[in-house]
């Protein structure tokens, strides 16, 4: 076997055991010493990117401290992306707005799920200007206590044409009660045939 294709497979025995920047340092140092192309090799057989690679070799250039006097950490104490919700705190008002007249759930329990799909969620939330992609919104569902689920039946809302608007309306009135201080109570029905 060609040194170039045991790349792939070395590397992949490896990975679980890398952290950033180990990853990079190995793949780089898969390079030293080889002939002119063979890092844009590397970085096909690795998926380490070119400039990560570039990196690794600036830093095995200049990298003497012996392995016992390196730090631990591979990013700065606070380093890394920071939540969207710390970014932007009126994205997860803005998103219990959206859900809140399409929740469903038992009244009784604590377990709640809404009708839209994740993606429609997190498009409706950049309509309103929040910078959000549909995993963020599943990660700020979950933490509110929604699950997904989808649909059991598959011909629900088919029985009648305004049925939307139905659950629209009472959840405008719950709402002006509960305004007003007066008590709502929700009575689930269920049609026997």
């Amino acid at each position: 076997m060609a040194y170039m294709d045991a790349i792939p497979i070395d590397f992949e025995l490896l990975r679980p055991h890398l952290n950033e920047r180990t990853r990079r340092l190995v793949a780089a140092a898969m390079v030293v010493g080889r002939e002119y192309g063979t890092q844009g090799k590397i970085a096909k057989a690795t998926g380490v990117s070119h400039r990560e690679i570039k990196r690794g070799l600036e830093e095995l250039a200049k990298d003497s401290l012996p392995l016992t006097e390196r730090p631990e950490r591979i990013r700065k104490a606070g380093g890394g992306r920071k939540k969207t919700d710390k970014n932007d705190p009126t994205v997860v008002e803005a998103l219990k707005k959206i859900v809140e007249s399409t929740t469903r759930g038992d009244p009784e329990s604590r377990l709640l799920w809404t009708t839209k799909s994740l993606r429609n969620l997190a498009s409706e939330l950049k309509n309103l200007g929040h910078k959000i992609s549909h995993v963020t919104v599943g990660c700020i569902l979950s933490e509110l206590g929604y699950r997904l689920q989808g649909n059991k039946k598959v011909l629900e809302g088919a029985n009648h044409p305004d049925r939307n608007a139905q659950f629209e309306h009472i959840n405008k009135r719950v709402k002006q009660h509960q305004r007003r201080k007066q008590p709502v109570i929700s009575v689930d029905c269920k049609k026997h045939e």
